[in-house]
């Protein structure tokens, strides 16, 4: 297998993709693996859900490739399909947590700092599941754009592009998002 250079863009990789290059898909993948799975994660709130729907997002996203319209950045595509994918975990959850009687403890997953004691392990642990917890229960058009903006940091531009609103909409909502989640950190 022959490497690729580091410094084609994305429209270079999904032409080298479509014409069989496997390198091409594992250097897109690469490149946007985290992003998707931040996104993942902020709608989830697990890890291992998150990976799921990273997974998932990856294999339509290549399945759909010739659709992908390369005047538009590919950033924009794979966020769009990944919160596809996130809008069809939560039509899914009701089902699952019928049928899933104990939900695993993301805390056994983690590894404390070294260089913290355990009680401050301990409080950034539970402040950290506090703020994720917080960012699950905002509205899911607040939930999207903060995620977007601030997380990710896609311009306005670009997180209107995402999710088919105006900027207007997005300046709006972000600024809703972040009073409603200061809001329900503080009480």
């Amino acid at each position: 297998m022959t490497s690729l250079a580091p410094d084609l863009d994305d429209r270079e990789l999904t032409v080298l993709a479509l014409a069989g290059r496997q390198a091409a898909y594992g250097a897109l993948m690469r490149r946007h693996r985290d992003t998707v799975w931040r996104l993942a994660r902020g709608h989830v709130s697990d890890a291992d859900e998150a990976l799921d729907i990273t997974q998932e997002t990856f294999v339509s996203a290549f399945a759909a490739l010739a659709r992908y319209d390369g005047a538009r950045p590919f950033r924009v595509w794979i966020a769009r399909i990944a919160l596809n994918k996130c809008r069809d975990w939560g039509r899914r959850r009701t089902v699952r947590r019928f049928f899933a009687f104990a939900r695993p403890i993301d805390d056994a997953l983690s590894i404390a700092d070294i260089g913290a004691t355990p009680e401050e392990a301990l409080q950034s642990q539970g402040e950290l599941a506090r703020i994720h917890a917080a960012i699950a229960m905002l509205p899911m058009t607040l939930r999207q754009v903060l995620l977007l903006r601030t997380i990710e940091g896609m311009s306005q531009a670009e997180t209107a592009q995402v999710l088919g609103v105006s900027e207007k909409a997005v300046e709006t909502r972000l600024y809703r998002a972040r009073r409603k989640l200061s809001d329900m950190l503080e009480g």
